[in-house]
């Protein structure tokens, strides 16, 4: 999915056959077995990943996300939209990402620790905060971070903060990290919907995925007085017409509790194949990827899809939903905002002086927006999708870069 999206825009925009050969390859795949005794003292053996899909730019940035369904080709192609988000911001960093094969449901807090240090001392040659610095993705969260991050610095002999981003803001981590995709989500939205002259309030919104992505949106639009009529987690999820009390369900979410487990009242449960076909003004699909694929495209119901997750639409639905006139914003400018404010954490550790909250949503909110002036005003002049324009960016940035250092030796 990933190459055939560069496929696309490479004959959009007439890319050079070595230079999108080039860019459909990653620099770097390391898979590591990481063996760790079980509390019942049995030995079990995990699979993890990390690729640095381009660092000609800068390090490698990416999550590292803990799936049972994660494997090598997912990961690459996480690790090449991570290039393409990058470079559109243009933030000097490249685009890597990693994952280990793990339910970590099943893992106690303390299976839970020793599968990340030993996880971190299994890659800790290919990350660094001059090499790649990972983040929380799926299922990680800061706390796992400071372990990764106390892992390396032991090695090292010294705190190195920087190695990692969304860690605890006691340990060097930034404040309105773990807010940052969300904020972001909300900031393209709202200029999205000036451009097109829609007010927010008067819309409605669909959200699979209620985690740090969808249920972050989603608190900030119910506090902006948006209507949100459904949202799902793993288990399902909910609807009302009239407009569900996020309030209340992200205090139930917060318990560590489902949403099909909640008391549905006037709430009505559907399926997470449903919730993307109930009819809405906006959907985001803020869950993972290959959502909205040619089998149910045909059935979404809505004005404006933004992606929150990474990948969640298919080339071959997005030319659908271009035929039938639904506006998407893709996932490298939508849900840009959490790796924006990773690289102001990390400036913040390499220079050990942090920043304020104003400042940290009003830097963040400049960067996503002259990214998005640039997506959309290339978008109308060329007459594409905001999709194809964002990448024709994207690359023809990467593209500059590669001419310019040159390929070894």
């Amino acid at each position: 999915m990933a190459k055939k999206q560069i496929d696309i825009v490479a004959k959009e925009m007439g890319l050079d056959e070595n230079i999108k050969k080039y860019l459909k390859r990653v620099e770097r795949s390391l898979i590591v077995s990481i063996p760790i005794i079980m509390d019942n003292g049995k030995l079990e053996v995990f699979e993890g990943y990390r690729v640095h899909h381009s660092t000609v730019r800068g390090p490698g940035k990416g999550g590292i996300r803990y799936s049972k369904d994660v494997f090598l080709d997912e990961v690459k192609a996480l690790a090449m939209w991570m290039t393409w988000k990058n470079s559109l911001l243009k933030l000097p960093l490249g685009g890597a990402k990693g994952g280990v094969c793990v339910d970590p449901t099943k893992l106690s807090r303390n299976e839970l620790e020793r599968l990340t240090r030993r996880y971190t001392a299994e890659i800790i040659n290919m990350i660094g905060p001059d090499i790649d610095i990972p983040a929380p993705d799926i299922n990680t969260n800061p706390q796992i971070m400071a372990w990764i991050m106390d892992v390396y610095s032991m090695q090292k002999g010294k705190s190195v903060p920087g190695v990692v981003t969304g860690k605890p803001i006691e340990i060097g981590g930034s404040v309105g990290r773990e807010t940052a995709t969300g904020m972001g989500l909300y900031f393209i939205l709202e200029a999205l919907c000036m451009k097109l002259n829609l007010n927010l309030k008067y819309l409605s919104v669909v959200i699979q995925g209620f985690g740090n992505v969808g249920g972050n949106i989603a608190q900030i639009l119910y506090e902006k007085g948006v209507k949100i009529v459904a949202v799902s987690d793993i288990s399902g999820g909910l609807y009302d017409a009239g407009g569900l009390n996020i309030k209340e369900l992200i205090d139930w979410r917060d318990q560590n509790h489902l949403l099909e487990e909640f008391d549905k009242k006037e709430n009505e449960f559907v399926n997470n194949e449903e919730i993307l076909e109930i009819e809405c003004d906006i959907l985001i699909p803020a869950a993972i990827e290959n959502q909205i694929t040619e089998s149910n495209v045909d059935n979404i119901n809505c004005q404006i899809i933004i992606e929150g997750a990474n990948g969640p639409t298919t080339p071959e639905a997005d030319e659908i939903l271009k035929d039938r006139g639904i506006i998407v914003v893709p996932d490298i400018l939508a849900n840009a905002g959490g790796v924006c404010v990773s690289y102001f954490e990390y400036i913040q550790d390499i220079h050990s002086y942090f920043w304020k909250l104003d400042r940290i949503n009003l830097e963040l909110k400049n960067v996503l927006l002259e990214a998005f002036e640039e997506v959309y005003t290339l978008s109308k002049e060329k007459k594409v999708t905001l999709r194809i324009a964002a990448y024709m960016i994207a690359i023809s940035r990467l593209s500059k870069a590669i001419e310019l250092r040159g390929i070894f030796p």
